[in-house]
């Protein structure tokens, strides 16, 4: 018997009352012969002289269930089903003599034995068994994550959300859940969406619900440093927002950001230290469980591929991060160096002053040529980073030229992943800084009063999550790693780029139906010649294919048409 807060459970063999997935089944197969129920989209249909195949996926594995259809008249009954259906088959389970273990035999003449299509799709469905390009499935948004490259990247990148939580929860930290509206401008940039009230009820347009300016979260930091405050380390992994005019495969304007808070930090190395640390064991647990039927894992990542070049890509990167060598750390004094020595050389364009931004050209050239690492870049220039940044360590700082204790984390391909500091907490430097920049005090009251009681020395970080799935799972473009991206102009741009998809796929299936049509036309009239003469052989087939061909074409072109409303009207909801 389990016991619970003094309340005896009785055990039972199924320990959950949801219907089993397909991963589950897959996982624990049931006993060979035993009837089985699995439920799911059909993803393939293959039909053979005397036997059939219908494959289906519910999404919770890369691996599809293969039904079987037996003899000529199941492969009749085969034909009944459509690509993208959902469907309940129940069946026997037997072994397989194909590439799986196992497989569901459908045996129409059982009684016991039943399919059923519980949702039926239109002969023009979006999501068909051959190749489609990320750019043409992010024009379906509804239906792009029952393919199986965008599938295995949402349970890849639920995964990892799972390793990290474990991480830190092994390391003492307290997973809280800060605002996501706010007075305050974390990264003093300004570039924040405004929250104001829909209520036909007010006359005044510009009334502050809350009675003072409010804004969608950039950055959770404030927040989190006061709460680090009173539980010592805490972190969160929560939607931010920034309204920045930036539509790149690296930006989004709706993103989630993992952040974290601790306190008594001092130095930067500590901060560079364990966030190493953290990356390093987070992608070696998911490496180690190399399980065939782990939810996320390496095998589920690596099967779901198109290519085996994305494969090598994905290994490639997760051997570097792995690597045994530490990831070196250089100043952005030493970065600023070494990329005009290489700009010297011809390698790169252009020289770079001290004072100006490192671009991501030259955040992937250190990661990439030169280090061949991920590589921590510590004490930038005070007036790029925010006011909470406090000089940097005696040791590397230049009156002259000022730095304050940061850093970032910047990786080949990608650039920047995560950025941090040691945070000032001191009041007096504190305020001075706010007041240089121009900042409003008054609306950092409640923020500086945790100098002023009992402050203690603290530093965190944030990484944009998106991009640790992208890099980690080799996904080129950070649209395709979260489920419903949000961009600048991304519904434009994106409906102008699938339209010309869209008309690039309809030429080509056009071009196949007529190549298609013409053949059986000539078959047609090759018929014709045994019985007519030559006038009337010209003649037969001349109206033949005129006549095959019109009518063909009005439901080709009817067909064509009904194919792109579809789809231009999931963009449109999208």
């Amino acid at each position: 018997m389990l016991r619970f807060v003094g309340i005896s459970l009785r055990q039972r063999a199924h320990l959950s009352c949801l219907a089993p997935t397909i991963g589950e089944i897959f996982t624990h197969p049931p006993k060979v012969d035993s009837q089985v129920i699995a439920r799911g989209h059909i993803k393939s249909i293959r039909s053979f002289k005397n036997i059939g195949f219908i494959d289906i996926s519910d999404g919770s594995s890369f691996l599809t269930l293969n039904v079987v259809f037996l003899d000529p008249d199941h492969v009749f009954e085969q034909s009944k089903f459509k690509v993208g259906q959902s469907v309940v088959v129940k069946g026997k389970w037997i072994e397989s003599q194909g590439k799986q273990n196992y497989e569901l035999q459908y045996d129409r003449n059982d009684p016991s034995h039943e399919i059923l299509v519980l949702g039926d799709v239109p002969d023009n469905y979006a999501i068909q068994k051959k190749h489609q390009t990320l750019q043409y499935l992010r024009g379906v948004p509804t239906l792009r994550h029952r393919t199986g490259t965008l599938a295995s990247v949402m349970r890849f990148r639920s995964n990892v959300e799972l390793a990290i939580m474990k991480y830190f929860s092994t390391n003492d930290f307290v997973k809280v859940s800060p605002p996501m509206v706010t007075s305050s401008d974390c990264e003093g940039a300004g570039e924040m969406f405004v929250v104001t009230p829909l209520n036909n009820n007010s006359k005044e347009v510009n009334e502050k619900f809350f009675g003072k300016d409010a804004y969608l979260t950039v950055s959770t930091q404030l927040h989190l440093e006061v709460l680090a405050l009173s539980l010592n380390r805490v972190w969160s992994l929560s939607p931010c927002f920034r309204a920045e005019d930036s539509n790149t495969n690296r930006h989004l304007s709706e993103f989630w950001m993992l952040e974290a808070e601790m306190c008594y930090i001092e130095k930067v190395h500590q901060l560079t230290d364990f966030v190493e640390n953290m990356i390093r064991l987070v992608v070696q647990h998911i490496q180690d469980d190399t399980s065939q039927y782990k939810l996320g894992g390496v095998e589920d990542l690596h099967k779901s591929r198109y290519s085996k070049e994305e494969v090598d890509k994905m290994t490639t990167r997760w051997n570097t991060i792995l690597s045994e060598k530490p990831w070196p750390s250089i100043t952005y004094t030493e970065a600023i160096d070494l990329i005009n020595k290489i700009k010297n050389k011809g390698r790169l364009k252009g020289r770079v002053a001290w004072g100006d931004s490192i671009l991501t050209e030259h955040e992937k050239w250190l990661a990439g040529s030169h280090f061949q690492s991920p590589v921590f870049i510590t004490d930038y220039p005070a007036d790029q980073k925010p006011f909470y940044m406090p000089p940097s360590d005696a040791s590397v700082f230049d009156p002259e030229r000022p730095t304050v204790a940061c850093f970032d984390l910047v990786v080949p391909d990608i650039g920047e992943l995560i950025g941090g500091s040691v945070r000032e907490h001191r009041y007096e430097p504190l305020v001075a800084e706010i007041e240089k920049r121009g900042m409003v005090a008054e609306t950092l009251d409640w923020y500086l009063s945790t100098r002023t009681n009992g402050s203690v020395p603290h530093g965190g970080f944030g990484m944009g999550f998106e991009r640790l799935i992208a890099y980690l799972a080799a996904m080129e473009n950070i649209k395709d790693v979260t489920a419903f991206p949000r961009a600048p102009q991304l519904n434009v741009k994106e409906q102008q780029e699938f339209q010309q998809i869209v008309e690039q796929k309809q030429m080509k299936d056009f071009m196949r139906l007529y190549s298609n049509l013409v053949s059986r036309c000539f078959d047609d009239c090759v018929n014709d010649f045994t019985s007519a003469n030559l006038t009337n052989k010209e003649t037969s087939c001349i109206a033949k294919c005129s006549e095959k061909f019109l009518k063909h074409s009005e439901r080709v072109g009817q067909r064509f048409q009904e194919q792109n409303a579809m789809l231009m009207q999931n963009m449109q909801r999208k």
